[in-house]
C-alpha cells in the first residue's frame, strides 16, 4: 500500500474548503431565489468566485504534490509548499469576503500571490524531476 500523507492532507483540507464554499454559494442562491447567474449581488459573486477559484487551482496542486511525494521529494520542502498553498487559499477566501474599496483586499492579494508562488515552485520541481529522469 502506498501512503501519501502530504497529498492526502492537502486533498482533505481542499475538499473541506470546497464544501464550505459550495454550501455558502447555495445559501446565497437561496437567499436571492436564483438558480443561475449572480444578479450582480456582491455576496453571491464572492461565494461563487471563492468556490470556483479553489476548484480551479486545487486539482493541479494536489496532482503535483502527489507526483512529488511518489518520487520521494524532500518531505519538509513538500510540506512547506503544501502549507503555503493551503494558507494562501484560506487568505484568498477571506479576501473575497472582505469589503472592497477601490483595490482588492490584502488577504485576497496575498492569497493570489501565495497560490501562484506555490504553483511555480511545484511546476519547477516537477520539471526538474522529469528532466532528471
Amino acid at each position: 500500500m502506498i501512503i501519501l500523507p502530504v497529498t492526502a492532507f492537502v486533498a482533505a483540507v481542499s475538499a473541506i474548503m470546497l464544501l464550505i464554499t459550495a454550501i455558502d454559494t447555495v445559501r446565497q442562491r437561496m437567499r436571492l431565489g436564483v438558480a443561475f447567474g449572480d444578479q450582480g449581488d456582491a455576496k453571491l459573486i464572492s461565494a461563487c468566485r471563492s468556490h470556483a477559484n479553489l476548484a480551479e487551482h486545487a486539482p493541479i496542486v494536489i496532482l503535483m504534490v502527489g507526483v512529488l511525494e511518489l518520487a520521494h521529494a524532500a518531505p519538509l520542502g513538500l510540506k512547506a509548499v503544501a502549507a503555503l498553498f493551503l494558507a494562501s487559499r484560506i487568505l484568498h477566501v477571506i479576501g473575497l469576503y472582505a469589503p472592497v474599496d477601490t483595490k482588492p483586499p490584502l488577504p485576497r492579494s496575498l492569497g493570489v500571490i501565495g497560490t501562484w508562488l506555490t504553483m511555480v515552485v511545484l511546476a519547477g520541481w516537477c520539471l526538474l524531476l522529469a528532466t532528471q529522469g
